[in-house]
């Protein structure tokens, strides 16, 4: 029992020694609870699978991606969060995917144990929200062609973040492919077709101008 309990305590000290050297210098201010902000630059790493589920995560600013990589290199995103967004919330002891920082943002990163004596209730509606989440991507890999991906996605992009027609992309086309399962060449092309067909306008890279809702409702129905 005592060497269980040894080994057990050496575990602990060793994830929390890999956290630590994961967040060392990104502690931007400690917060009044038991919270504290952490910021990432654009593409940096916030956690990995398999690494302790030990803290989960409040987007403050910035985009942030949720993805797995696959065993042949290939990478499947599950989701982007936004301000307010939650991550990392898993009830295992470790993290199913990672997380990684779309453009620069900044997280306020807490301590699960503490949240589960505190907050369980806020904690069940969260998981429910991430539920949710997870059932609308379901749906939206589900449509069959790209068009009706496309769309939809643009659709969701510009309710999630409140846009008036015009959608704001930190994201890049290879982020969108590998979230709608589709190749990037595919993507683009999708969108050339959607603004020949005036229902958006391109204006850059990153931003989308919706000419025609009511289209694009149709096509991602």
């Amino acid at each position: 029992m005592k060497t269980q309990t040894a080994a057990n305590s050496s575990r602990i000290l060793v994830e929390r020694a890999i956290l630590a050297k994961a967040f060392a210098g990104r502690v931007v201010a400690p917060q009044p609870q038991m919270g504290s902000a952490l910021h990432f630059a654009q593409e940096r790493e916030i956690f990995a699978e398999g690494m302790s589920a030990e803290y989960f995560y409040k987007v403050v600013s910035g985009v942030v991606r949720i993805c797995k990589f696959l065993v042949d290199g290939r990478r499947q995103i599950e989701a982007f969060h936004i301000a307010d967004d939650i991550f990392g919330l898993e009830p295992g002891v470790e993290h199913r995917l990672s997380a990684e920082a779309v453009s620069d943002c900044t997280v306020i990163a807490y301590r699960k144990n503490n949240a589960d004596r505190t907050h369980s209730q806020d904690l069940l509606a969260l998981a429910l929200q991430s539920m949710v989440r997870a059932q609308d991507h379901s749906l939206l890999l589900g449509r069959r062609g790209a068009m009706e991906k496309v769309a939809g996605f643009l659709l969701n992009w510009v309710k999630k973040t409140h846009g008036h027609g015009t959608v704001s992309l930190a994201m890049t086309r290879q982020d969108i492919a590998d979230y709608l399962g589709l190749t990037i060449e595919t993507v683009s092309r999708t969108l050339s077709q959607l603004e020949r067909d005036k229902v958006i306008d391109l204006p850059s890279t990153r931003q989308i101008r919706l000419r025609n809702l009511d289209i694009l409702e149709d096509l991602a129905a």
